[in-house]
């Protein structure tokens, strides 16, 4: 369980930080560049004191309402759609600037929930932020909303940036909102209303007390909150939801500014790896007694270390990794098809690209992806 601190940021190896529509642009002045300023700054602190960081943003289709001059409030679809695109553009250039000033790069990363949920897609999407995150960028993920449109329906950004802390391997996401927590009811109307400081488990009690957000502009509201909770603290990631309006927001918080956080009951690691063990397997890598004690060592499986696989299965299916005498080592995710893995076992990773015609991947399955029995 997380250790009770005055700042639950203090240590953390990754924080993502999810910004909403309503923080960023304000429906009369556009965006707020000296707000997003403060934003860079802590991240810029955090990132010196050694933690990963990663942006998700909402924004695109307010600031592109704003320059199309379009009617606030919901427009139709398309409108919408045309909005983002225009909107994201300038999303990204105000990003770039205001992490640029703190030295720090940036990269932008579209996204939409089914590129969370296609494991392929998924494991696609967790090299790319981890490769970014390993080089020191600081990913700025929005949904594609120029053609996601059940997120623009339903402003999933919230359970999207739960769904990033997971694919970033974080173990803080910080919901930064309009409100400063999760209250027993409405504070706006129910002046006996107690925010609740921590959250140990979210019980159908606790869902009960969310109510919508009530914000224009704001898409998503405390219902979203609690599902990205859900999947956040499943996934081993503690999240905070705090209110972002003020200067330095997140100076704020680990400051000891009111907000409500939901404790996880494990660390990133292990509770992805005890989602790996859970799945049926789809079929079996088969490795020499040299590299099952790698495995066990933490190391990657290399291709040089295979020797046969069994059954048919795709990228980033669940399979079983086993010795040729049967011994079971664990289960993983493997990073190629059964045909393209037959086809490398025992190669040296510079020979791939070769025998496949393209460079791939170095491993066969990486240690982050592979749960150990015993």
């Amino acid at each position: 369980m997380d250790e009770i601190s005055a700042d639950r940021l203090a240590g953390a190896s990754a924080v993502v930080v999810k910004i909403g529509s309503a923080l960023l642009v304000d429906p009369d002045s556009g965006l707020r560049t000296d707000w997003l300023r403060g934003v860079a700054a802590d991240l810029a602190q955090l990132r010196a004191e050694g933690a990963r960081v990663a942006v998700v943003s909402s924004g695109a289709i307010a600031l592109g309402r704003r320059m199309l001059g379009l009617d606030p409030g919901d427009p139709p679809l398309e409108q919408a759609q045309a909005a983002a695109a225009v909107g994201q553009i300038a999303l990204a250039q105000a990003y770039r600037e205001a992490l640029s000033a703190e030295r720090l790069e940036s990269g932008q990363v579209l996204l939409t929930l089914g590129d969370t949920q296609d494991r392929r897609r998924y494991l696609n999407g967790c090299a790319t932020l981890g490769t970014l995150l390993s080089l020191g960028v600081v990913p700025v993920v929005n949904e594609n909303d120029t053609v996601a449109t059940d997120e623009i329906r339903f402003g999933d950004n919230d359970r999207l940036a739960a769904r990033v802390a997971l694919m970033c391997g974080a173990d803080r996401l910080v919901l930064l909102s309009d409100v400063d927590g999760l209250y027993t009811a409405n504070p706006r109307r129910d002046p006996e209303a107690r925010r609740l400081t921590e959250v140990r488990e979210i019980t159908p009690e606790i869902e009960a007390m969310a109510e919508g957000a009530g914000t224009l502009g704001a898409r998503g509201g405390m219902a979203t909150k609690l599902m990205a909770a859900k999947t956040a603290t499943k996934g081993g990631c503690a999240m905070a939801i705090a209110k972002g309006e003020g200067a330095r927001p997140i100076a704020a918080l680990r400051a000891g500014a009111p907000c409500t956080w939901f404790l996880a009951s494990a660390t990133p690691q292990a509770a992805r790896k005890t989602w790996i063990a859970g799945m049926k397997p789809m079929g079996a890598l088969l490795v020499d007694d040299g590299a099952a004690a790698a495995l066990r060592r933490g190391k990657s499986l290399l291709p040089a270390g295979l020797r046969a696989v069994e059954g048919g299965f795709e990228r980033g299916d669940p399979v079983e990794v086993r010795t040729l005498s049967g011994v079971g080592v664990g289960q993983a995710l493997s990073s190629y098809a059964a045909e393209e893995a037959r086809r490398i076992a025992g190669l040296q990773s510079g020979e791939i690209a070769g025998v496949l015609g393209y460079p791939g991947r170095a491993v066969v399955a990486h240690h982050n992806d592979l749960a150990l029995w015993g």
